[in-house]
């Protein structure tokens, strides 16, 4: 992934990583993350411009050119799954992935499009970080400070391997800006050189800032890759690319197994939540479970005519009771109306008294069950 500030020189830098991987046969895939860029002097696998139209986002967003590129970053993330898959296709059949990024560095760097973008990738492979200085506007020691804070700030935001590339060296050879990495005599020498001056930029607290700074960038430099290239002529294109090997093996050894770790805790701690939620759950239930056992059951007023319905037959006597509530009733001692003049009861107690009064005791008890009020 190639970063820096804006002016330092990316896309020519990338221009000549193509030419130069194109040569070797070794060609590379190319990822575009620029939408504000009009040109692009070589070609593009995957461009953010063919998804997001940069002047259509900030026309309809009411945005300026920052806010354009931020905006557009965020719609390109949400589709980072579709371009993994892309990659991964591809990865058997290549050496090389090389991702150009915005010219103002802050929109990627420090936007929650960029880190989700940088994570992503570096997830599923090797990930370098190529940070680009120009080399000619480098040489004061305020501006060189700042680029390495900023690069420091880079190196710790994204934790990933980082190479210090010190470009346009046709034009102003980076001999100093390495000695000034290395040996911290030699930048203290030009620092004092500059507070000198007539001018005084340096004077001051300025001077002081900057010693402190150098000396705790120190331990900063330690851990970074250093070359020297010019992307007019192609000097030093070949120690990039050693440059690069080398931190790919640092990527395997220390930054892996950290993002293995983050990969895990992430996981454990969406485990952690969801079981969380699972309980909540489960005890949501319980309460509502014990609080329905535990409340009285709202019985239906019952009239002295109407039995209580405790089982299926009894609801379906009900229901086919309510279905003949328009009948009328019978009068006691009398049938329901289906027999027309002489009623079951009737005929009985004739057949009961024919033999001149002679009661059967069973017949009598059938008589009380006919006579017993329903």
């Amino acid at each position: 992934m190639v970063v820096g500030m804006a002016g330092s020189g990316k896309t020519t830098f990338m221009q000549r990583l193509n030419a130069h991987l194109h040569q070797k046969k070794e060609p590379p895939y190319i990822v575009n993350l620029d939408p504000a860029v009009k040109n692009v002097p070589f070609d593009r696998h995957i461009d953010i411009r063919d998804s997001v139209n940069y002047k259509e986002v900030m026309k309809q967003y009411n945005l300026g050119p920052n806010g354009g590129i931020m905006t557009c970053l965020n719609l390109f993330a949400t589709k980072i799954d579709q371009v993994l898959g892309i990659l991964e296709k591809r990865a058997p059949t290549l050496s090389r992935i090389l991702v150009d990024t915005p010219g103002q560095i802050e929109c990627f760097v420090w936007s929650a499009s960029g880190a989700i973008v940088t994570d992503a990738l570096a997830s599923s492979f090797p990930t370098v970080l190529a940070y680009i200085v120009d080399t000619p506007r480098t040489t004061s020691t305020s501006t060189f400070m700042s680029n390495m804070l900023y690069a420091c700030s880079i190196l710790y935001k994204t934790k990933l391997p980082m190479i210090i590339v010190f470009n346009k060296t046709d034009a102003q050879d980076a001999l100093f800006a390495k000695e000034w990495m290395t040996d911290f005599e030699t930048f203290q020498a030009a620092l004092r050189k500059e507070e000198e001056k007539e001018d005084g930029v340096n004077s001051g607290y300025m001077g002081s800032l900057m010693n402190s700074m150098s000396l705790m960038l120190d331990e900063f430099y330690n851990h970074l890759d250093v070359v020297s290239v010019s992307s007019m002529t192609g000097a030093g294109i070949d120690d990039f690319f050693k440059a690069v090997d080398s931190k790919v093996e640092e990527y395997k050894r220390d930054y892996l197994p950290e993002l293995e770790k983050a990969r895990k805790e992430r996981e454990k701690r969406k485990e952690e939540d969801k079981n969380e939620q699972i309980d909540k759950l489960m005890a949501d239930m319980k309460v509502a479970e014990s609080s329905s056992r535990g409340k009285p059951r709202k019985n239906k007023k019952v009239s002295a005519s109407e039995p209580e319905i405790d089982t299926l037959s009894d609801a379906m006597d009900s229901d086919s009771d309510e279905a003949m509530e328009g009948d009328p009733e019978p009068e006691d001692g009398t049938n329901d109306g289906r027999m027309e003049d002489d009623s079951l009861v009737d005929r009985y107690e004739r057949a009961l008294h024919r033999d001149g009064g002679k009661e059967d005791t069973t017949d009598e008890s059938f008589m009380r069950y006919l006579n017993a009020p329903r």
